[in-house]
């Protein structure tokens, strides 16, 4: 790899299962349309976390060096119950660890699938270089320290035919498990849900840009149920995870899809887990004309350029290694040794004639070049000086186009944000009062603190007061962030149920704090 890394001028990074390519050159991705084959490019593309069969193991630090291959070989066969008849390629990486034991992350991957599933790629160029499990692309934000080194990370990225959930511990791969809801098969269940088989290019389309806070009814109703039911599999495996490893907390997760960042997604896993949750969108500052590139392309064309450092760096499971190059094959060796004998036998007598010709010959074309080339080049010289002044007089023009555009852009963002989005909490309070008094329910007391409302309930009916909860809960489910009751209790005296209800606002659900007389009027009503 040292000998040709010289020769490497670009990154071909290829998503074997979407068919998506992407060439890096310098500090700039740009998407392909088709496969190349071009001897210059480092080729690589990524197994998906399905067709790996991972876990780790421990040998005994007694064990040399050269039979550590032998004892981890020995180790997967017996712990991953590993079939005889079929054959494996079988990689590792061993953790930092101290103690009689050395802890190893085995990756397994059945030969057959890895011929399938990437011998495609090759009939265009004519080899892969690397081959990495797609779990091991998380090291990469590591190595380019987007994020810290400490403390316990979780990935959760959802691609067309594949979603895994991946772990790491102060930068280092600890646990991957793939689950059921890839695209295809969220796109599934939903149809399911629905009853109807949907569009699937409009089920992507709503998906990609609304996602959990579509305005479509049904298809919210449909994708919380189903989401619902993503993160109840998702919290088994945290759950188990934290366990296996004595992990005493998740720092942070991290949520992302192949289509880009579905909207709300981070916001449930949040609300859900118990977790802080952010999306899975990293920033490897590199130049790209797309609004958004798939996430394991970018790690990939990262990985690649660390593997082009360092070979170990990453797993590599290719079996479609570069031919080598012509002088060291067998039968390169034999044209170059019949090449140069015939060459030397008739070199000398040849040597003083053709060396005549070629001197009169390039003399005459030399001559010929010099006087074309030095018309063309005043010509030139002449069209790029006028060329110059009108780019300076039009980059001034833009300039002061761009600065007037700029400061209109500005005032009228700030004139729509206050004319749409401005909204008082006491037009929240006396919604909520309409509510109340809809279902029958009395109050003694309403009081606001900050983006807290508290209602001190009565009714007959501790049944109106559950549903006076339910429907708020439902109505606002986009203005608020909780809704708590601490218990409802009955007055032996008079009969009536009571209870302290609190309403915790979003934050940028009103866009200024109620002031004095608005209180005074609500408490009124």
């Amino acid at each position: 790899m040292g000998e040709k890394k010289s020769k490497i001028k670009g990154v071909f990074s290829v998503d074997a299962y979407d068919r998506k390519y992407y060439l890096l050159k310098g500090q700039k991705l740009i998407q392909q349309k088709k496969l190349i084959y071009d001897s210059t490019n480092f080729v690589s593309t990524y197994i998906n976390n399905k067709d790996i069969i991972s876990s780790s193991v421990e040998i005994s630090r007694s064990i040399s060096a050269e039979d550590t291959d032998g004892a981890l070989e020995v180790k997967a066969y017996e712990e991953l119950g590993l079939d005889q008849a079929i054959e494996y390629s079988i990689q590792y990486i061993e953790r930092e660890t101290t103690g009689d034991f050395r802890i190893f992350d085995l990756f397994v991957v059945d030969q057959e699938i890895l011929g399938e599933s990437f011998v495609d790629i090759t009939y265009d160029t004519k080899y892969i270089d690397l081959i990495v499990p797609a779990p091991l692309l998380y090291k990469s934000v590591y190595d380019r320290e987007i994020l810290s080194d400490n403390g316990v990370h979780c990935f959760i990225y959802i691609t067309q035919n594949d979603a895994f959930i991946t772990f790491y511990q102060n930068g280092q791969y600890l646990y991957a498990k793939s689950i059921e809801y890839s695209l295809e098969r969220i796109y599934d269940k939903y149809c399911e849900l629905s009853g109807d088989r949907v569009d699937e290019a409009e089920f992507y389309k709503v998906l990609e840009s609304e996602g959990l806070k579509t305005v479509h009814a049904d298809y919210q109703q449909n994708l919380m149920k189903l989401f619902g039911d993503v993160f109840i599999t998702i919290n088994d495996i945290i759950i188990y995870a934290k366990r296996a490893f004595d992990l005493p907390t998740i720092d942070q997760m991290f949520i992302g899809s192949s289509l880009g960042p579905i909207i709300g997604l981070d916001e449930y896993s949040e609300n859900y887990l118990g977790l802080q949750s952010s999306e899975l969108n990293f920033n490897f500052n590199l130049e790209n004309d797309d609004w958004y590139t798939d996430q394991l392309q970018l790690m990939l064309s990262m990985t690649s350029v660390e593997y082009l450092e360092d070979v170990d760096s990453t797993i590599n499971f290719t079996i479609f290694e570069r031919p080598p190059v012509f002088y060291k094959r067998t039968s390169g060796q034999f044209i170059i040794a019949t090449a140069v004998s015939i060459t030397l036998g008739i070199s000398y007598p040849l040597v003083y004639l053709v060396g005549s010709y070629m001197n009169d010959a390039t003399n005459m074309v030399l001559t010929a070049q010099d006087q074309q080339l030095s018309a063309e080049d005043s010509k030139y010289k002449k069209v790029l000086g006028e060329k110059k002044k009108e780019m300076k007089a039009l980059d001034v023009k833009i300039g002061d186009k761009a600065r007037i555009y700029h400061g209109k852009e500005k005032t009228l963002t700030s004139i729509h944000d206050k004319k749409v989005n401005y909204k008082l909490k006491s037009e929240l309070l006396y919604t909520f009062a309409k509510d109340i008094r809809k279902f029958k329910v009395n109050t003694d007391f309403i009081s606001s603190d900050g983006d807290t409302f508290t209602f001190h309930l009565l009714s007959k009916d501790n049944k109106e007061i559950t549903r006076l909860i339910k429907h708020i809960s439902e109505k606002h489910f986009d203005e608020i962030n909780s809704i708590d009751i601490a218990e409802i209790s009955k007055d032996a005296d008079n009969g009536f149920y009571s209870g302290v209800l609190r309403v915790e606002l979003k934050s940028d659900s009103s866009a200024s704090s109620m002031s004095g007389d608005d209180k005074a009027k609500m408490m009124k009503k």
